[in-house]
């Protein structure tokens, strides 16, 4: 079995184990999950920028229950703690923090690319709230009518929180 990171030995001696990587892995993965940030940033401003403009005069069907419909949310996913900008901004810029850490601590690119979802995600809001100019509201757009409206940034913040599950319970599987 090929261990990708240092393990400790049985018999309690230093590990010979090495990071082949040349120190440089923490580096690497950073640049993964920056890349995958401002793929997410640039697609999640720019459906916002589109939906603003064009959906302000009135909602697209496209089929079933998907509609295309401008709604500004104040709060948290489900409009939890509506109103709460600055609690809403403070809470997103810790996450980005501790999500910053596990970047640079991921055991694989994939782990990397996998949080730079999420974060991407965590910042297209707080972009929102920060610099929109709609106090604090973030810009929802994908009306499912059984689901609350939501956005790309959150669509990535949900599809990486499941993929890091996915990859969290694989990995506990395999020791």
């Amino acid at each position: 079995m090929q261990e990708r990171w240092p393990v400790a030995t049985l018999t309690g001696e230093p590990s010979a184990v090495t990071d082949r990587t040349g120190g440089h892995a923490g580096i690497r993965r950073l640049a993964v999950a920056v890349a995958v940030v401002a793929a997410v940033l640039l697609v999640d401003q720019l459906t916002k920028w589109w939906a603003v403009g064009r959906l302000a005069a009135g909602p697209v069907h496209l089929i079933g229950t998907l509609d295309l419909q401008l709604s500004l949310n104040t709060g948290s996913a489900f409009s939890l703690l509506t109103g709460q900008t600055a609690l809403l901004a403070v809470v997103a810029a810790v996450l980005v923090a501790i999500l910053l850490t596990m970047v640079w601590r991921a055991p694989t690119f994939g782990r990397a690319a996998v949080l730079g979802l999420i974060l991407g995600g965590a910042l297209g809001n707080l972009c929102d709230r920060l610099f929109r100019g709609d106090h604090g509201a973030v810009v929802d757009f994908v009306a499912l009518h059984f689901w609350p409206t939501f956005n790309v940034a959150d669509s990535c913040i949900v599809v990486g929180c499941i993929l890091l599950l996915v990859s969290l319970m694989s990995v506990s599987r395999t020791r």
